[in-house]
């Protein structure tokens, strides 16, 4: 009888092992994600402080949210450093790539999760993109079909592989590929990088157009010089011109690439431009200046 005891003693502690390994120890070792970190130049990589490596860094890392700092080594030492919150989600991927530059006006990059959507799509194949932006107000695209202004979020996003950028006047455009899984949100959250030859040459033209200037022409085309405007190929095969000098003014016509219109004026990353009937390859609108953006227009 005592054998027996001893064997049922040793088969109930046997279980009770095989359940804290199987409940505790490898339930706990899922509670990861993975944390992938992208950054030109190298940088020293802290989270809550603590450094972990360096960049490129791809490990899994305890779920939770953080706070991440990226350090440019000493070389680096015009480049300005990054901190900013990030969250690791079970058996998710996070991807954070940071350009840093020499302040943050001039730093661009990009951070991506995936999480669980929160209501079922109409289609169980689709999930959903939110896209957020620093600045605020960026123009989306998605596969190069303009979607709105950010903060946006695209329900119903075909599930598979997908083009998604953002883009500002007077920024530089931000391109990254994503997947997209059946009933999951990918979420994205881009800052944009000022370009500062749109700044320059604004600035230039406030003082070109300033009565007071006593500067000498410039040798190549600049806004006090320039009469014309050529509109540039765009992935949409037209652009928008807008009533101002922003990307939440009103639509006014869409125009062709190749066209040819009058300089106006240049404020903040746009041009200010003439056009009526269909001069120029106008295909609508009625009003008689407008404003489009530099990045697809060049002054001649």
């Amino acid at each position: 009888m005592k054998p027996k005891l001893i064997l049922l003693l040793v088969l109930i502690l046997l279980f009770g092992v095989f359940v804290a390994v199987r409940f505790f120890i490898l339930n706990g070792q899922t509670d990861y994600g993975e944390l992938k970190i992208l950054s030109s130049p190298t940088t020293n990589i802290f989270i809550d402080n603590a450094m972990i490596g360096k960049t490129p860094f791809d490990q899994k890392y305890k779920i939770g949210e953080y706070l991440l700092k990226l350090i440019p080594e000493g070389t680096a030492t015009e480049t300005a450093s990054w901190q900013g919150k990030i969250s690791i989600f079970k058996s998710a991927l996070t991807y954070v790539n940071r350009e840093l530059g020499a302040s943050d006006l001039t730093s661009a990059g990009e951070i991506f999760t995936s999480t669980r959507m929160t209501a079922s799509p109409q289609d169980p194949n689709n999930g959903a993109v939110s896209v957020d932006s620093d600045p605020e107000g960026a123009i989306v695209y998605l596969d190069n079909d303009e979607k709105g202004v950010a903060p946006l979020i695209l329900q119903d996003v075909p599930k598979g592989d997908h083009e998604l950028s953002v883009f500002m006047p007077g920024f530089f455009r931000r391109t990254q590929k994503i997947n997209v899984d059946p009933d999951y949100q990918v979420n994205a959250m881009f800052k944009l990088a000022m370009d500062m030859s749109q700044q320059q040459a604004s600035q230039s033209a406030q003082l070109n157009n300033s009565p007071s200037t006593s500067q000498a022409p410039a040798a190549t085309i600049s806004a006090s010089t320039a009469s014309t405007v050529l509109i540039k190929d765009t992935p949409q095969g037209w652009l928008r011109v807008r009533a101002d000098a922003t990307i939440t003014a009103s639509e006014e016509a869409k125009i062709k690439p190749g066209g040819k219109y009058p300089y106006v004026d240049t404020k903040d990353g746009w041009y200010e431009i003439k056009f009526n009937g269909d001069a120029g390859g106008l295909v609508s609108g009625s009003f008689d200046t407008g404003w489009v953006s530099a990045e697809f227009a060049t002054l001649q």
